[in-house]
């Protein structure tokens, strides 16, 4: 008899931290190393507007002579991230991070961030899984 399928609600990471569209990306760098993360999502007006990872901000300084103290979140950020509600069976979910390559998935209900779900939380529900689905 096999087990439902969880929901993402139980492996996502609560109240993450996030960032405003119009904050410096110096900013965005400084929440992520006080807080090891690597992804923010970026609000408008409390709205969801993209997600910015640690990648998009280092491939726009890269760019060449940008000043990551006047430059935006807004232009190193990914428009219309993968959202998902926190009901989403955990299966679609994690499929859809692979064959799509995203780092992550926004965790919404009403337009607002309740959650976030990334590489780590997949491991750890993996993890998890493995230890009381398939132990003897």
């Amino acid at each position: 008899m096999s087990k439902p399928i969880p929901s993402i609600q139980k492996y996502m990471t609560t109240s993450p931290h996030t960032i405003g569209v119009d904050q410096p990306m110096s900013e965005a760098h400084d929440i992520m190393r006080r807080y090891r993360i690597r992804h923010l999502p970026v609000l408008s007006g409390g709205r969801i507007v993209g997600i910015v990872s640690a990648g998009d901000l280092h491939l726009v300084e890269a760019v060449g002579d940008v000043d990551p103290t006047k430059v935006l979140v807004e232009d190193a950020m990914t428009q219309e991230p993968y959202c998902v509600l926190p009901e989403a069976p955990l299966d679609e979910v994690v499929m859809t991070m692979a064959s799509q390559k995203y780092g992550c998935a926004i965790v919404a209900q009403n337009h607002k961030v309740v959650g976030i779900f990334t590489t780590v939380d997949v491991c750890s529900a993996f993890a998890e899984l493995l230890n009381t689905r398939l132990a003897k």
